[in-house]
């Protein structure tokens, strides 16, 4: 299980794994999103990832059952663990998606968050406006303070801005909403990640005003400007990912 914001945490380079068993799925995944486990290959016998990753036989299996619960690889008798066609990947699993941050840019993939996000933070957003109480409306505002105090940090706007968006996807109770999380913070990170070396005052600005505008519209129950302002930090993120790419 991956933490919500490990990911922006992580800007300057791969999250720490917290034991034996987060370790070895993490460097096999990250292996395979990133295509250095070709999708079709065989992985290793267990004896080899069991020197390579230095782990017991139990320790990897373990792991190996929770890559194939994630879509990732297929054990098969009498050929071994092979990497699954990414057709079956979990791609809502907020880990599977954490590894994409590390793996060579796809504007298609890209383009295909920042569409679920889109449809997924919209409808939350509608019915966060009808069901919100004044306690997810004081956490909203607290995060917005955060944003607005991080004085150009990049890591703390983003964790800021992703507290945000989880307590419009927790507000609007819909509990299929809240797995849009995983997206968002792939998304945010990686647009936080083309900010990083540059000036990017403008990009937070416009990043803070959107949020407030998304906040207040909610706190007024006003479903119509909760949706836009949604649309306006998604376009927003959307093109400063995709400005990057060819």
């Amino acid at each position: 299980m991956i933490e919500a914001g490990s990911l922006i945490r992580s800007l300057s380079g791969r999250p720490a794994a917290r034991n034996f068993h987060t370790f070895v799925i993490n460097e096999i995944g990250h292996a395979i999103v990133t295509g250095r486990f070709p999708v079709g290959s065989i992985l290793a016998s267990d004896a080899v990832m069991m020197e390579t990753y230095g782990v017991s036989r139990t320790v990897l299996r373990e792991a190996l059952k929770t890559l194939e619960a994630k879509g990732l690889v297929e054990a098969r008798p009498k050929v071994g663990t092979r990497v699954s066609p990414t057709s079956r990947w979990s791609f809502f699993d907020p880990q599977v998606l954490s590894w994409h941050f590390y793996a060579k840019p796809d504007r298609r993939f890209y383009e295909s968050l920042f569409d679920v996000r889109r449809a997924l933070e919209a409808r939350a957003a509608a019915l966060a406006t009808q069901r919100r109480t004044a306690e997810n409306i004081r956490v909203m505002k607290y995060w917005l303070h955060q944003m607005d105090s991080a004085a150009g940090d990049l890591e703390n706007h983003g964790i800021a801005a992703l507290e945000i968006h989880r307590t419009v996807a927790e507000t609007s109770g819909n509990a299929l909403l809240r797995s849009v999380t995983g997206i968002v913070e792939l998304t945010l990170a990686l647009s936080l990640r083309q900010c990083t070396g540059t000036d990017a005052t403008n990009y937070l600005r416009l990043s803070y005003e959107a949020l407030s505008r998304l906040v207040k519209a909610i706190g007024d129950a006003n479903a119509e400007a909760a949706t836009a302002a949604v649309e306006q930090v998604i376009a927003l993120d959307e093109a400063c990912v995709l400005a990057a790419l060819p």
